[in-house]
């Protein structure tokens, strides 16, 4: 009775994984998000920061050394640092840590269409997405700031806690059921892991939308237009035409994204028009620099 007891709270555990804090909100300006993680607390916060500050150190030194870090005075790291000088002093309203960040921008060269934050403020570019996405001032702000957003709600540090526990469940879920049932282990492992693993997949999707509308936030106020999340979405389409189904991917689908971000204009909206010292009925249209299909 007590291991039947076991397996009902493990499959408990791995339920209210998923929903527990997505009952709360925390609304600012109209964009509602879940507050921080409790779970994140399981990993201190200083030792997520010194093991980005260390990845991205080595990272860096790899990529002098391969010749791939491109120097501060290209005109593409000048864009990118300004960008993020304008955002990072709207970034404390998500997180009064960033005051205290050791904030760092740097370009890599590589045909990756990719780009990241690691948790303490330290940012990096792949050419492959500027050049490949032909990235308006206004569309490399939206991704800043999406990147941005990922560190300022803590994603990483919440992932590498929930991942740690959704392990552990699915682990003991697996050995209890072979132990009373009979079945064996390496059946009931994969199918509790699979449980396990859409239950992260889920994280993931969740905190790639709020990752989008936090980022817009921020760009919006920094005075870039948060209708770029759109185009830059539509462009992206236009590379991920075999990226696979919404339900397998850690990533919401562009049609998804594209309509929760035309949802929040009405509030971003007059967020870039103060920013720029007008209304948002006096705004020009956006215009994409590329054809879009």
């Amino acid at each position: 009775m007590k291991k039947l007891k076991h397996i009902a709270l493990c499959a408990a555990m791995l339920a209210t994984l998923g929903t527990a804090q997505a009952q709360e909100k925390v609304v600012q300006d109209g964009i509602a998000v879940k507050p921080l993680s409790r779970v994140r607390v399981l990993v201190p916060e200083e030792q997520m920061n010194e093991a980005a500050s260390q990845q991205y150190r080595e990272m860096l030194s790899q990529a002098q050394q391969k010749g791939a870090l491109v120097a501060s005075s290209d005109p593409q790291v000048k864009r990118l640092r300004a960008v993020a000088q304008r955002i990072i002093p709207h970034t404390p309203r998500w997180n009064q840590s960033a005051k205290n960040w050791q904030w760092e921008v740097n370009l890599f060269n590589s045909s990756q269409v990719n780009a990241f934050c690691m948790p303490g403020g330290r940012i990096g570019f792949f050419t492959g997405i500027i050049d490949q996405l032909k990235l308006t001032d206004d569309e490399m702000a939206a991704i800043m700031g999406h990147e941005i957003a990922h560190a300022l709600r803590e994603h990483g540090r919440e992932r590498t806690a929930k991942s740690g526990i959704t392990s552990l469940v699915a682990r003991g879920a697996g050995a209890l059921g072979s132990a009373i049932f009979g079945i064996d282990p390496s059946i009931t492992n994969t199918v509790t892991g699979l449980v396990g693993q859409g239950v992260v997949l889920k994280f993931s999707r969740d905190e790639e939308r709020e990752a989008d509308l936090v980022g817009l936030d921020i760009a919006a106020r920094a005075g870039y237009d948060p209708r770029a999340g759109i185009v830059l979405w539509r462009k992206m389409a236009m590379l991920n035409k075999g990226a696979p189904p919404e339900f397998l991917s850690t990533h919401p689908g562009g049609d998804t994204r594209i309509h929760d971000m035309e949802k929040h204009m009405n509030v971003l909206l007059p967020l870039y028009a103060r920013a720029k010292g007008t209304t948002v009925n006096k705004l020009p249209s956006y215009r994409a620099n590329v054809a879009l299909k």
